[in-house]
């Protein structure tokens, strides 16, 4: 089962979403809008040193979407 990122046009929050089938209806977890854009995404491979000052803090390991690290 695949999991798709996707962007809320109501509340622009950013989710992942396991779907079982890509056809499949979704709604915002956080607002419940079926109005959600499929963002392009790729796999993530680090290795040596982050360029996040705050990755050994991070939930996400350094890794975050954007440059919206709550963190840095």
């Amino acid at each position: 089962m695949p999991i798709y990122e996707y962007r809320c046009q109501d509340c622009g929050k950013g989710h992942e979403i396991l779907l079982r089938r890509r056809e499949e209806r979704v709604a915002c977890p956080a607002c419940g809008s079926k109005k959600l854009t499929r963002l392009f995404s790729t796999f993530a491979a680090h290795a040596g040193a982050s360029p996040c000052p705050a990755a050994d803090a991070c939930p996400s390991g350094g890794s975050c979407h954007g440059g919206d690290c709550p963190l840095a």
